[in-house]
């Protein structure tokens, strides 16, 4: 899933990630988040079998004179036992052995508020909860899966699980609900936190296999962004540490807009390929990322996904971030090509600031804006140009390395939708989307999508007209979102689906599935999925449960799966209601 951070300052994430609130982001901001969906293990994997195979893994460290290596210890709160056939994936667990395909149904067993291990022949029936996964896949072949999308600060540094025995709780809850998966963000300022190509995936794995091994599949966005708005914020995950010593050596690393504000949570798009990173461009170390996972993970890669998004600040109207030395060399070098050397000075001087109203400014106003002029034609298929160049490089380095290991890709547009009803469109323009009412900006960000397999992903799905002109009158979420539609409907690609905001009311959910029909109405095979944003204990609240899994099962296509908890006798769950008070046994806390 690759994930974008749009460049324009004082933005709030898409995501929900608490990104800074006064930073300048730009344009050609891009963070790009992989996701990787990993389908459950033929096998329950006990603590020794990972210990095993993978100790010697969890920590990657290219320099071959480095002998010691991390031992991760796991601690799988519940057993696979094996009944009717069912064809399983086959998984290659080291790059010698192998693991024969199966064919057996998998039904889990596990135990309610214990850590410990279960093997298949515990015959002790206390507080036994069983699952059969039955309606899964059948049942989803005419529906939509759903996954959901977990907390930012899942782990820590360190490799630790974040309220290990709370999580395995709610993996569970949500199994049971019918919920596909779950979406785990991977931070490179976690990962890679100390030096340049030593990588510590532990506390990633633990999680993985926990979701896993709870009958889940994962998709793990690659996040190369910072996360939180500063040290005191609690979900704060800043750039790598040795990321943060070349900006400080050289300040046009980041981002910087007219006034001279730096953005510290991005790299520029200016230095891509040069090597400003110890001897590496930003696109090697990414793509030094992304192989190492794929190298780390392979015995359980699925399907990875890739998420392009942008992060902003709702509703404002953005500065075109295009100050830093290396982009305005790209600037300039662009101007003297066509002969128009003053051109390539710097950004649009009538363009105002972030929170003026566009028709007030001589850059975005309706009549004779400069938006509309063959300069500004000129500047913003520049400044949109390098956002497209960037995410091609980075959709091309993540087809390579993931080619041949099965897995499926998909790429994120931001919902920026506040100034959707004007014909400048000027917060998707600062953004780097050229899109205005004379010119679709987002064909080509989809042809690139289908060039090399990717879906395409979008949120704003719960969003209607009708309440957010109530706050703006020029915005438009679902006309922003059905221009996407239609994109993917055109260069016929798959499409997933997220929300803004975590909404647990009904309407939000009718409006999720109206757009999702609205995408799919039509076409022979429609391919579409949605990420729930994002799990947290208001979500295992009674009534929100009790819509959430509603949801599940209207979108999905499939009845909730059976239930069997034997706790103080039996208690068969008959409808949503009886299922939610269930549910609640695993509440995240």
């Amino acid at each position: 899933m690759l994930y974008c951070n749009p460049i324009s300052p004082q933005q709030k994430c898409d995501c929900s990630c608490s990104t800074p609130s006064f930073i300048p982001l730009t344009n050609s901001h891009v963070l790009f988040l992989f996701a990787f969906s990993f389908l459950p293990p033929p096998l329950a994997l006990s603590s020794k079998f990972l210990q095993k195979h993978f100790n010697s893994i969890l920590i990657r460290k290219p320099n071959p004179n480095i002998k010691t290596m991390a031992i991760a210890t796991f601690a799988p709160s519940f057993c696979c036992t094996r009944t009717e056939p069912t064809q399983l994936p086959r998984f290659r667990l080291t790059h010698s052995h192998k693991l024969q395909s199966q064919t057996r149904r998998l039904s889990v067993s596990c135990r309610l508020n214990s850590s410990n291990s279960l093997s298949p022949a515990d015959n002790n029936n206390n507080n036994r909860y069983k699952l059969h996964d039955g309606a899964s896949s059948q049942g989803r072949r005419n529906g939509s899966p759903v996954f959901v999308k977990l907390p930012e600060d899942s782990t820590m540094i360190g490799g630790k699980v974040k309220r290990r025995k709370a999580m395995a709780q709610s993996f569970k809850a949500l199994a049971a609900a019918g919920v596909e998966g779950v979406v785990v963000e991977v931070w490179w300022g976690v990962v890679e936190r100390d030096r340049p190509g030593v990588y510590d995936w532990r506390g990633y794995f633990d999680l993985i296999v926990l979701a896993s091994n709870c009958g889940l599949k994962v998709r793990a966005l690659l996040a190369f962004h910072q996360c939180g708005s500063g040290p005191g914020d609690p979900k704060w995950v800043p750039l790598p540490q040795w990321v943060l010593e070349e900006i400080d050596k050289d300040p046009d690393l980041a981002y910087s807009d007219r006034f001279g504000r730096r953005n510290m949570e991005y790299i520029s798009l200016g230095c891509d390929i040069l090597p400003v990173l110890r001897g590496r461009s930003p696109i090697q170390a990414y793509t030094d990322f992304m192989r190492n996972f794929r190298d780390t993970f392979r015995p359980l890669l699925g399907a990875i996904i890739t998420k392009l998004m942008w992060s902003w600040r709702s509703r404002e109207l953005g500065e075109f971030q295009c100050y830093d030395k290396y982009m305005l060399a790209s600037l300039n070098a662009c101007a003297r090509e066509i002969g128009m050397r003053e051109w390539g000075d710097g950004g649009p001087i009538g363009a105002s600031n972030l929170m003026q109203d566009p028709e007030h400014t001589e850059f975005f106003r309706t009549d004779n804006g400069l938006w509309n002029t063959a300069y500004g034609n000129f500047f913003l298929e520049w400044y949109s140009g390098m956002l497209l160049l960037h995410g091609e490089r980075i959709c091309r380095e993540a087809e390579t390395i993931f080619r041949g290991t099965r897995v499926n890709t998909s790429a994120k547009v931001g919902g920026i939708h506040w100034h959707y009803g004007t014909p400048s469109h000027p917060s998707e323009l600062t953004a780097g989307y050229y899109n205005t009412s004379t010119r679709d900006g987002f064909l080509p960000i989809a042809r690139i999508f289908g060039r090399y397999g990717f879906t395409l992903c979008c949120s704003c799905f719960e969003m209607r007209d009708v309440d957010e002109k109530q706050m703006n009158p020029f915005s438009s979420p679902e006309g922003f979102l059905r221009q996407l539609l239609l994109a993917a409907r055109i260069c016929e690609i798959p499409l997933e689906g997220e929300n803004s905001a975590t909404s647990l009311d009904d309407a939000a959910f009718q409006q999720v599935i109206k757009m999702s029909k609205f995408y799919s109405e039509g076409l022979e095979k429609p391919s579409f999925s949605f990420n729930f944003l994002r799990m947290d204990k208001n979500m295992f609240e009674y009534h929100n449960w009790v819509r959430f899994t509603r949801f599940v099962r209207q979108l999905s296509g499939s009845s909730i799966f059976r239930a069997k908890l034997d706790f103080r006798g039996d208690i068969r769950p008959s409808s949503a209601s009886d299922f939610a008070k269930v549910g609640l046994a695993f509440a995240y806390c």
